[in-house]
């Protein structure tokens, strides 16, 4: 059976057989609905707010009959900063949040797999469903102060910046804002100067010259208008990639198990794959939009070449060797876990340019 058909199908099941639940517990006059808080650290504006998150909890709600529903609160208005959004799932400030693991450097060590220099696809989809799988049999304990709904990383990561580059020598001394941990080894193995900040930063710090760029994917770039402070782009040809960074949709563990069974059962079969193909959208559909949209302001996009991509693959092997090497400390082994994830990037990826 086609993959994505199995998907749909696990999907349906598990909604069809939430749904008596659902109607036996209206009529014994349970509460008719439950509202979960979800709080993230971009503005509404942005894609994945738009495209993924609010049609997620549009579909939790209709599956729930409008029992279950999430309000999302955008733009750390909850309080707080970006880094602090998977300790408020852990703690129950949030019912639910999103964020980046990369946010708390070296806490989620094994996740940082997907993250190491050209490991992970162009393609969003591939890398969702890859790193939900990855997450499914690797990442519980990583990820046991939570309950995980949904593990994924995003598309391509490109730079963006105020001057042309097209080598890795003209990234030699250029402040680049990063994401996480082995993205700023990356860049610092390439000759450029790391600087790692939370997305919501980087206007303020490209402003006052603090950074020359940032990397990211193209979805985030007109939430924080980077496309009007940075006029150059450089993407990398073909898979895998420079890097990506790898996201969670976390739930507070006491609040998920403290649902009723049959508000679980919808909630369950709107996590883990079926969650993560979703959570695509924003980047490989919307990533497009962005691009075309910075080429017809006037911007311009260089694709480096594949010999100079070759360059880049040998200069940043290092980060990869290094990171093998320090899981040994932290209690696993990293070649395995990198012999995974690059194994669930080409099954994924099969097929997909």
């Amino acid at each position: 059976m086609h993959r994505r058909t199995a998907l749909g199908l696990g999907t349906s099941l598990g909604v069809a057989l939430a749904l008596p639940a659902l109607r036996v517990a209206r009529a014994q006059g349970q509460a008719p609905e439950m509202t979960l808080r979800l709080h993230h650290f971009l503005p509404a504006v942005s894609n994945v707010h738009r495209f993924f998150l609010v049609p997620w909890a549009n579909k939790v709600a209709a599956d729930s009959q409008g029992r279950l529903k999430i309000q999302i609160f955008p733009a750390m208005q909850l309080g707080g900063a970006p880094p602090q959004l998977f300790d408020q799932a852990r703690d129950g400030v949030a019912d639910i949040i999103w964020t980046l693991p990369g946010n708390t450097p070296g806490r989620f060590p094994k996740v940082e797999v997907f993250e190491l220099p050209f490991v992970s696809h162009k393609r969003a989809i591939v890398n969702c469903l890859a790193i939900q799988e990855y997450a499914d049999a690797v990442l519980q304990d990583e990820f046991r102060e939570v309950h995980p709904l949904c593990v994924w990383g995003h598309g391509e990561g490109l730079i963006h910046s105020r001057k042309q580059v097209t080598t890795m020598e003209d990234l030699a001394g250029m402040k680049l804002r990063f994401p996480s941990r082995l993205n700023g080894e990356a860049l610092r193995a390439l000759g450029a100067a790391p600087v790692g900040m939370p997305v919501p930063q980087i206007p303020e710090a490209m402003t006052q010259g603090v950074i020359d760029g940032a990397v990211v994917p193209w979805e985030v770039v007109p939430s924080i208008r980077l496309q009007e402070m940075a006029k150059f782009h450089t993407e990398i040809p073909g898979s895998p990639t420079l890097y990506i960074a790898t996201f969670i949709l976390a739930m507070n563990k006491a609040k998920y198990e403290g649902l009723p069974p049959e508000l679980r059962a919808v909630l369950d079969a709107n996590s883990g794959a079926v969650a993560a193909r979703m959570a695509a959208v924003p980047w490989d559909e919307r990533g497009p939009i962005v691009e075309a949209e910075a080429k017809k302001r006037g911007n311009t996009v260089t694709v480096i070449s594949e010999a100079e991509k070759a360059r880049w693959v040998e200069k940043t092997n290092a980060v990869v060797d290094n990171w093998v090497a320090g899981s040994k400390e932290k209690g696993f082994d990293g070649a395995a876990l990198l012999a995974q994830a690059r194994a669930l990037v080409a099954k994924h990826g099969a097929g997909i340019a």
